[in-house]
């Protein structure tokens, strides 16, 4: 099951994406798409709904990220092999951690903001899941793109989420796909292009960490609730890794991504 809210930020109404491609409304069943709607009964209840009785939405309506009131954002920082040696690092012996704020979530195909005074505010496609409690209680899969202002995360002292967490940095969607529609997290393949250029291209079997040892290593040091997300890191081809030259995002630049089975995300970076 494809899981969608659209509509205008803070408007945003839930639906599902039907087996047709069609976008179909589920106002009147639920009153959004959030914690307490991603656990198993409801999910259960969802995918055997005869969705071609829901209301069609039609035309190209906004679409925000696909679960609402999201407590914290967890991601992983170099958990792609090919990302640690394009960045000049050995591999962590263990996962490293670092928060986006959920005030940095936007949708899919919303612009994105580049800070006043930024100089180096780079991309990073992602894969991601909205977590239940358990392993066996991921609700499902989203791709992300894990904008970074890099001067900020790395020039300015402290911890890197000072780079991580401005406004717009975290488009999430276009749906969150249920678990039971992924065989295997671990073989999903990611791409992004900058300009229509091509400059990343990985899969999550490059993974130092995989999903269970994520979710378990993150769970010794806070508590995962409903609706939280998890982002499980960039593969190779970020900005900061081009070479000879290092290149980063100016207003105007335009940037696609997608992920097998998560769909894709267009955004158009603009002055914030």
């Amino acid at each position: 099951m494809k899981l969608i809210r659209y509509g205008q930020p803070g408007q945003e109404k839930p639906g599902l994406l039907d087996s047709q491609g069609t976008l179909r409304d589920l106002s009147m069943l639920l009153p959004d798409i959030g914690p307490a709607q991603l656990n198993p009964r409801t999910l259960a209840a969802l995918a055997a709904i005869d969705a071609s009785r829901l209301p069609a939405v039609y035309g190209s309506p906004r679409l925000g990220s696909p679960v609402g009131v999201v407590g914290k954002i967890v991601c992983v920082g170099l958990n792609y092999a090919d990302h640690a040696k394009e960045a000049g690092m050995q591999p962590p012996a263990e996962p490293v951690l670092f928060m986006k704020a959920v005030t940095a979530l936007s949708g899919p195909n919303d612009d994105v903001r580049i800070p006043s005074g930024a100089a180096k505010t780079d991309w990073g496609v992602a894969r991601g899941y909205g977590i239940r409690v358990r392993l066996s209680h991921v609700a499902g899969y989203v791709l992300a793109n894990d904008v970074s202002e890099r001067a900020w995360q790395m020039e300015r002292g402290g911890q890197w989420d000072k780079g991580k967490s401005y406004d717009t940095f975290a488009p999430i969607g276009p749906w969150l796909v249920t678990a039971d529609e992924v065989a295997d997290p671990h073989a999903i393949d990611l791409w992004l292009e900058v300009n229509g250029q091509r400059v990343q291209n990985g899969s999550t079997r490059n993974f130092i960490f995989g999903v269970p040892t994520v979710v378990s290593y993150i769970s010794q040091f806070l508590t995962l609730e409903p609706g939280d997300l998890i982002l499980t890191g960039t593969p190779a081809g970020v900005g900061l890794g081009q070479k000879p030259t290092p290149w980063f995002l100016k207003p105007g630049d335009v940037v696609r991504l997608g992920a097998t089975g998560l769909g894709e995300q267009l955004q158009k970076y603009i002055g914030g």
